[in-house]
């Protein structure tokens, strides 16, 4: 073969690879130039009624974004009875051409006024038909027809590392276009229960709230809802509630203006792998529940603390995160399959859900003795023996007091105030009933076991593993 054949080859080689690499670059065009006018910017008014006396200016630093606020709309000094409007900024989209828009329910929160601008520069005012702040969802409803729809697609087919694309209000930018890729699926927030959100690093910043976040069919898979950020900008880290939640949510707030969950009335915890092995699991899958709700529906099912939930109504639990938004799903009053795994083998058991009701926020204090003076025992705790009164406060038959922490007990993860419950060993729990019968069953555990504790701690209870709870007093 000749030298130039060679570098012939060797160059349409490079050329069709270049080529193959170009026809895999996303071409966003088309999809905004068919989709872009269902986006709608929401934007609202609250009116914030002024007080005699004013507040007194806060102590913030001049770079902190609300000084400026602050500085235009509450004086210094007292002063005379004043209003002020308070605006902000979202997205939405429309999901039927009679003007039913979906958004967060926090971009339309407390507003007084809502107004959506379209893109053919049409302007409207909207109202509520409802809103469920447990989800972030919102419907909201402008007087029109004719007008350009998203399509639905499906949550539960993207593929982590595919294309998406999102089209908002970013401070008020409208119809601003931003891409990027699935990060992740099925994530759990904290105080986020009932959605396993889509986690992108599309460029999401304030004003792209409620709006659509795109497959590369020009299907809607997600609600652009929130992000991680330690500025209060875009960090690469945003969150997309799956499209099958929000429109679960909009059918029910679009019949009744509210929202109805399933509840079982457990406390639950996620199953690390030393919890799995400590109740005999092979894996850890599954929901481990902490304690029960007297005459809730778990308990009528005969469901128990200490219990691993696998499945509910024949779904499998993975995660203890997957329980509340299984369940939430299930309509009240229906009767369904749950297994659960106890004491070293599977149960089925039928469960009726009960309802959540409106949220509440319930607080107890509680009452602790007064320290003892007694030595720490092989874990480096202080403990003492509930009295009667205790017991009642707290609803338990038994349990032991933690009075002080000491030496390694800090690794326990144990705190003053905690109240031990039961150890649990390889598959087999047992009571905690009397300082002296606790301490005799740590002296029969070798130094390198792992034992996990049932402990009570205000109005929860956890499991606490130990690994390796070292050497005999």
């Amino acid at each position: 073969m000749s030298i130039r054949l060679f570098f012939s080859i060797f160059l349409s080689i490079i050329a069709l690879n270049v080529a193959a690499q170009g026809k895999e670059l996303p071409d966003f065009t088309d999809l905004v130039d068919k989709h872009g006018s269902a986006v709608v910017n929401v934007s609202t008014t609250q009116t914030v009624r002024g007080n005699r006396t004013l507040p007194q200016f806060p102590e913030l630093d001049e770079d902190d974004p609300m000084f400026e606020f602050f500085k235009r709309f509450i004086p210094r000094q007292p002063g005379m009875p004043r209003d002020f409007q308070n605006k902000s900024l979202g997205s939405g989209f429309i999901i039927s051409p009679d003007g039913y828009i979906l958004t967060n329910a926090h971009v339309v929160e407390s507003a007084d006024e809502i107004a959506v601008k379209l893109t053919d520069k049409r302007e409207f005012k909207a109202k509520v038909i409802g809103t469920d702040k447990r989800t972030d969802v919102a419907l909201i409803k402008i007087e029109a027809n004719g007008l350009p729809a998203v399509k639905m697609g499906d949550a539960s087919k993207l593929r982590v590392g595919e294309w998406v694309v999102a089209i908002g209000s970013p401070f008020g930018f409208e119809s601003s276009v931003t891409a990027g890729i699935v990060s992740a699926k099925g994530r759990a927030l904290p105080q986020e229960n009932y959605v396993p959100f889509i986690q992108t690093d599309v460029a999401i910043n304030p004003g792209n709230s409620g709006g659509p976040l795109f497959n590369m069919k020009g299907e809607v898979v997600g609600i652009n809802s929130q992000i991680y950020s330690r500025t209060g900008g875009y960090m690469g880290v945003a969150f997309a509630i799956p499209i099958d939640v929000a429109m679960e949510v909009q059918s029910q707030l679009r019949v009744s203006g509210r929202v109805s969950r399933g509840r079982i009335g457990v406390v639950i915890q996620e199953l690390t792998k030393e919890l799995a092995d400590s109740f005999g699991l092979s894996k850890s899958a599954g929901a481990l529940v902490n304690s029960v709700e007297k005459g809730g529906p778990a308990e009528k099912a005969g469901v128990e603390a200490g219990d691993i939930i696998l499945k509910f109504d024949g779904k499998a639990i993975t995660a203890s995160s997957d329980l509340p938004r299984i369940v939430g799903a299930t309509r009240p009053g229906s009767k369904v399959s749950m297994q659960i795994w106890r004491k070293g083998a599977t149960r089925d058991l039928a469960v009726t859900v009960g309802e959540i009701p409106e949220e509440k926020i319930a607080q107890r204090s509680q009452k602790r003795a007064k320290p003892a003076e007694a030595a720490a025992n092989r874990l480096g705790l202080v403990l003492s023996e509930l009295s009667p009164e205790q017991k009642r406060e707290l609803k338990v038959a038994n349990g032991l007091l933690v009075e002080e922490v000491r030496a390694n007990g800090s690794r326990a993860d144990l705190r003053p105030g905690d109240v031990i419950l039961a150890v649990v060993h390889k598959g087999s729990s047992t009571e905690a009933s009397s300082v002296d019968q606790f301490n005799k069953l740590l002296s029969q555990f070798d130094k390198s076991a792992t034992i996990t504790l049932l402990v009570k701690r205000g109005e929860q209870q956890t499991y606490i593993t130990i690994k390796g709870i070292g050497d005999k007093k």
